[in-house]
């Protein structure tokens, strides 16, 4: 029989601590999260808060600590993204990482401190006891159920090792926007006066898990609204097109780039702007495309 205690020694915390360390530095590295990062998400940072909260063996049973870690980390992680969200790194991979990492280790110093401040027999403590089944001790049935449980066992480790071992697709992308003055993609202006002046924010995140070289292109597009003989609706035609500006951008991994952009139309009529992103000297079709229509008066 094999017989796994911890009491004088806050091994629970050894474990939470050592655990997120090398999880936390190989998501770093890796820049993509994997199924070993569930424990440093889903379990470790309410644990070693209610450790800390609750130091104590005799305040409540193993059952409701457990449920108690799971509350608190329904609770910690939505309240990490949201202070991230106000911060100017935001909610991205990288900061989400760092801030569940310095989260649970911060919690794990404070309850170290607080338990190893109670006498031994007060600390928090745990006994697993591991036995080998004799099958001589059950019946036929029994010795059945326990070789299919335990071929199940090892049918699932095999399947589970396998899945771990399958190279992890990454999501990548790359978040462009053209932001009017309210700051927002729903305040372009409708309607401007002639060279009335017009400021948008151009703005570009990379996620692609590479440097990317992007070239962004600004088109005025002259255009007229007519009715569609087939359909019957009207549709708006372009009759002529304008490059005003060309941007160069290369980004690395994880990198933004924004700039102002000021454009004034000394022309009345229907004019489209348009914002089309290309990437690795790709000019043949674009990356992403932004427009919206406006009125000269």
């Amino acid at each position: 029989m094999l017989v796994l205690h911890f009491q004088r020694k806050p091994i629970d915390l050894y474990v939470a601590a050592a655990y997120t360390i090398v999880i936390g530095v190989a998501l770093l590295v890796l820049g993509n999260g994997n199924e070993f990062a569930i424990p440093i998400a889903l379990f470790f940072p309410g644990y070693v808060a209610g450790a800390a909260l609750f130091p104590a063996d005799k305040i409540m049973g193993w059952l409701e600590r457990l449920g108690l870690s799971i509350g608190l980390d329904f609770a910690i992680v939505p309240i990490l993204g949201y202070v991230l969200n106000l911060t100017p790194w935001g909610v991205g991979f990288v900061p989400v990482v760092l801030s569940v990492v310095l989260f649970t280790l911060s919690a794990c110093v404070l309850a170290y401190q607080r338990r190893i401040r109670l006498a031994v027999p007060d600390r928090l403590s745990a006994t697993l006891r591991l036995s080998v089944p004799r099958l001589g001790e059950y019946s036929r049935a029994e010795q059945a159920l326990v070789i299919i449980l335990a071929a199940s066992v090892v049918l699932g480790a095999g399947a589970l090792a396998l899945i771990l071992t399958l190279p992890v697709q990454s999501s990548r992308s790359t978040e462009f926007s053209v932001l009017g003055m309210g700051g927002n993609r729903s305040s372009y202006p409708s309607h401007l006066n002639v060279s009335q002046p017009y400021v948008v924010t151009l703005a570009i995140k990379n996620y692609e898990g590479e440097s990317v070289a992007y070239r962004l292109r600004i088109d005025r597009i002259g255009a007229i609204a007519q009715q569609n003989k087939t359909t019957g609706f009207n549709e708006t035609v372009e009759v002529n097109r304008t490059t005003w500006s060309w941007f160069n951008v290369t980004l690395a991994n994880g990198g933004n780039w924004t700039e102002l952009y000021t454009f004034a139309i000394n022309i009345t009529g229907l004019w489209k702007v348009q914002f089309l992103l290309f990437r690795d000297v790709d000019y043949g079709s674009a990356y992403r495309e932004l427009h919206f229509y406006v009125e000269v008066e």
